[in-house]
């Protein structure tokens, strides 16, 4: 069986090689249709935002509007075919900013909390987060940090330990 060395058969795979799989095409549309659902999950205000074109703003208002499974996963398939037509990188850019500022606020709140933790158990922590934090008010944290101990003591709410809570949060937005 003689094998037969044909060019036209290699330049048609190196052609092939250059176009994506059918399982990178699938991917593809399932990835813009997840960000199709993320679209429809959008109050207004963020979709006037993102400036869309007025047929995919129309396909997510339909979307909206629809509540039977099939009819719903329907309409989100369009609303991707509608994407794969325009260019998703501002909108992917804009969704992922959203994203982000809550895990940024969560971020600053368990610092604020591990402070506060610090300079409830900690001598040297007031120090430390004076050298910091120049601008805070050395004089109040003392205080609140010892009404917190005092209202542990005799069981009362707590007060103090919320208003230190909301200083250092203060002085750390201060300072960024």
């Amino acid at each position: 069986m003689a094998v037969q060395n044909n060019p036209d058969k290699k330049f048609e795979d190196n052609d092939n090689a250059n176009k994506p799989s059918k399982t990178q095409r699938k991917q593809a549309m399932h990835k813009l249709q997840k960000m199709g659902e993320q679209l429809v999950e959008l109050n207004d205000r963020q979709l006037e935002e993102l400036n869309l074109q007025e047929m995919l703003l129309e396909a997510i208002f339909e979307a909206r509007r629809i509540n039977k499974f099939g009819a719903r996963q329907r309409q989100m398939q369009y609303i991707g075919k509608l994407m794969r037509k325009i260019d998703i990188l501002p909108i992917q850019e804009k969704l992922n900013t959203w994203q982000q500022i809550p895990f940024a606020q969560k971020v600053q709140l368990h610092q604020i909390e591990r402070w506060r933790e610090r300079l409830l158990n900690d001598a040297n922590a007031l120090t430390e987060f004076i050298k910091q934090y120049p601008t805070a008010d050395i004089k109040q944290i003392r205080s609140l940090t010892r009404n917190t101990f005092k209202e542990k003591v005799s069981d009362k709410p707590p007060k103090s330990y919320r208003s230190l809570f909301q200083l250092i949060q203060e002085t750390i937005q201060e300072s960024n």
